[in-house]
């Protein structure tokens, strides 16, 4: 994923501290005065962005599923030809996300079913195309490996990954660098252990 240099806009502002107050108390449990604050704008003032809250939590749901798997295939894209570079690489792009972008894993988790049907059926079709990307890699990693099982071990990597919302605070962590090699050698040996199947 690309690291942007530039100032956030107002409309990643409002998005980004919806996503942590969301994460924080929940979807219900937030009022768009309370984003507003959060922003330095009035409640009202979040309707020039956004229609509402509704289409601030599908904005950032179906945004990260989109960004994610744009990302993986740049990733693949743009990769030389060796399978497990490329494998390297797409692990250390899913651990950016779960290191950065924790209270989306959190709202994912347990605001999905508030999306509108539609919204929620394209999250799922972005995350299966993301889930079928790595698949595909890791059977060139490791060609003994059926395709189930294949699929097992990338949900169960993204498992591993995405339960960075419950690691301690950053503060409390031995640093990001440390935590993201810590990661990276987890996922790798998780894949590792199941192509020796």
């Amino acid at each position: 994923m690309t690291t942007r240099t530039d100032a956030p806009t107002r409309r990643e502002q409002i998005l980004r501290e919806a996503a942590r107050l969301f994460a924080e108390r929940g979807f219900h449990g937030v009022g768009v005065d309370e984003i507003g604050a959060a922003v330095g704008i009035s409640g009202p003032g979040l309707y020039r962005h956004f229609a509402g809250k509704d289409a601030m939590l599908a904005e950032l749901l179906v945004g990260i599923s989109g960004r994610l798997l744009n990302g993986g295939r740049r990733r693949v894209a743009e990769a030389d030809g060796d399978p497990a570079a490329l494998l390297d690489s797409l692990i250390e792009g899913h651990i950016d996300f779960a290191l950065d972008d924790r209270p989306l894993i959190t709202l994912h988790d347990r605001e999905l079913d508030r999306l509108r049907d539609s919204d929620r059926k394209l999250v799922r079709q972005l995350q299966r195309q993301y889930v079928e990307l790595w698949v595909e890699v890791v059977r060139r990693v490791h060609p003994a490996l059926a395709e189930p099982a294949a699929r097992a071990a990338v949900h169960s990597v993204f498992g591993l990954l995405n339960s960075t919302p419950h690691l301690p605070r950053p503060g409390a962590l031995p640093g990001r660098a440390a935590t993201a090699a810590l990661l990276h050698r987890m996922a790798g040996g998780a894949f590792a252990a199941a192509g020796q199947e």
